[in-house]
């Protein structure tokens, strides 16, 4: 099955809002997600199409060599398909090429063990934990580390 993953543009905001939606508990705003494809310096974001329907989107803030991985969200109707992995992988790739970035960072739900497994097999690995990060639910966080790429 063929997808296809590029930049995000303006254009995938209201995709990239639904897929928000649909996938967590405290979703990004419209008007966030615009913020952070047009006016944040630090963000890179991609979007994954299926038959020119946004079916994922990914990002991460750059800083320094550090890649930040903000969002790494699959439409639950394209999940399994491997591409989550794809979508980690060409972030990895495109902030390493076009950045310079060698580390990479994440905060993921301690209860969600599909993306802790999807973390882990991209080579992240559990370096802390942040107590009640996330408000709804009140839930602890795993910060991810993968290093030197």
């Amino acid at each position: 099955m063929r997808f296809d993953i590029r930049e995000a543009t303006r254009a995938d905001a209201e995709a990239i809002a639904e897929i928000e939606i649909q996938c967590f508990s405290s979703p990004w705003s419209f008007k966030d997600i615009l913020r952070e494809i047009e006016e944040n310096e630090l963000a890179r974001y991609i979007v994954c199409e299926k038959d020119l329907r946004v079916v994922s989107y990914a990002g991460l803030w750059v800083i320094l060599n550090e890649g930040h991985i903000m969002n790494v969200a699959v439409h639950t109707d394209f999940r399994g398909r491997g591409i989550g992995a794809a979508m980690i992988e060409s972030l990895i790739e495109r902030a390493g090429r076009e950045s310079g970035v060698t580390d990479f960072t994440l905060e993921v739900r301690a209860s969600n063990d599909a993306a802790i497994r999807l973390y882990e097999r991209a080579g992240f690995r559990k370096k802390g934990l942040r107590p009640c990060y996330y408000s709804v639910p009140d839930e602890d966080a795993y910060i991810m580390w993968l290093h030197n790429i």
